[in-house]
């Protein structure tokens, strides 16, 4: 068994100057967040929503993937099914922040709660790998997570004005390729996350899971079955380092 780290039950800071920290190191992450914010705002035009309707969504949802996802399938006439539906695809594409809550737990349950609460109602991927990264190199300002959050929130609500006023061009983001800027993204910056011989037996576990799903089951299951896979993987293989 490993022992508990002496910082396990230590208060941690939530500082202004880790909040700007936060917002410096999302900047790699901009380019992919202004193109798929925009798009979202260009799904929005394309579907008959107002530029008011359209940045009130990104400000409330802020979902991401699967905001532009449900947006591709808004339906022309709504009901209780074209609902149900719209909220069953959204809910298994976002299951996953429940395991990255849960991996941000022990850290950030240390901060004060009002600023991590709102950081965590910011949560996504880019926000979920930069405070990761910070935190795994020793940092503990949870300002850095709540400062990244909340300047990529700003900035996927104001990105969606110009993707609705430029309408049809990129709503399909596979058109020029954008939707592998943010993966790549991602992939880089949390190569540093995974040091330990469990994470990297982590990572092919996932990906089979994954994988397999994705031939089995129709929809965005694949993504959580990845997650919760390799998530179990890695606590089967703790206490083997």
């Amino acid at each position: 068994m490993h022992a508990p780290s002496p910082d396990a039950a230590r208060p941690v800071p939530c500082t202004l100057a880790g909040m700007v920290e936060g917002a410096r190191l999302s900047m790699p992450m901009l380019p992919g967040v202004l193109v798929f914010a925009a798009a979202v705002g260009a799904a929005s035009a394309e579907k008959g929503l107002t530029l008011g309707q359209a940045v009130l969504m990104s400000f409330t949802v802020y979902a991401g993937a699967s905001q532009l996802l449900a947006l591709q399938l808004w339906p022309e006439a709504f009901s209780l099914a074209a609902i149900a539906a719209l909220a069953a695809v959204t809910t298994a594409v976002n299951l996953r922040f429940l395991l990255m809550g849960a991996a941000l737990q022990p850290w950030l349950s240390r901060g004060p709660s009002g600023p991590v609460h709102l950081g965590l109602a910011g949560l996504t991927d880019a926000n979920f790998v930069i405070g990761s990264r910070y935190h795994a190199q020793g940092g503990q300002d949870a300002g850095v997570f709540v400062g990244a959050g909340l300047f990529m929130w700003i900035i996927w609500t104001l990105a969606t004005i110009p993707g609705h006023a430029l309408g049809h061009l990129l709503t399909d983001p596979k058109r020029f390729a954008i939707d592998m800027v943010m993966p790549l993204t991602f992939t880089a910056m949390s190569i540093g996350l995974f040091r330990l011989r469990r994470d990297r037996l982590a990572w092919p576990v996932a990906a089979g899971a994954a994988v397999i799903t994705a031939q089995l089951v129709a929809g965005y299951w694949f993504i959580i079955a990845g997650a919760v896979a390799g998530s179990l993987a890695a606590g089967a293989f703790r206490d083997r380092d």
